[in-house]
């Protein structure tokens, strides 16, 4: 005998998961008093698998280092862009090679309000 019965019915692949209950809070967010979701806009950064319309998970206390993903404001505008430090300066790269890196300069205002963790896409 089988003490919770046979499912006469179409097997449930969440019945599985009944008892557990999954908050994105708890599995994206390291640092909650740093971290803010944001959605994106626009496709310069579609090679990171960025796109128009994505949430993206995004902590201020991770430092900006070479390589990361960062939400910037570059005079007074938000930009989501890739950090590239070099000998010559700083560079906020697109991943859409219709779009064209940005070279910081000594003329720009640049804060960097956070390292992008992770992005949550609708399929």
């Amino acid at each position: 005998m089988f003490g919770g019965g046979i499912k006469a019915g179409f097997p449930s692949p969440a019945a599985d998961f009944d008892e557990t209950r999954i908050s994105l809070d708890n599995v994206l967010v390291k640092n909650h008093e740093a971290t803010f979701y944001a959605k994106a806009s626009g496709t310069s950064m579609t090679g990171a698998g960025i796109d128009d319309g994505d949430i993206m998970v995004i902590d201020r206390s991770l430092e900006p280092t070479d390589g990361k993903i960062a939400v910037c404001c570059i005079d007074g505008e938000f930009t989501v862009k890739r950090i590239q430090i070099q000998k010559d300066g700083l560079f906020l790269l697109p991943e859409n090679k219709d779009f064209q890196p940005i070279k910081v300069t000594q003329d720009n205002q640049l804060l960097i309000w956070g390292i992008v963790t992770y992005v949550i896409k609708r399929v």
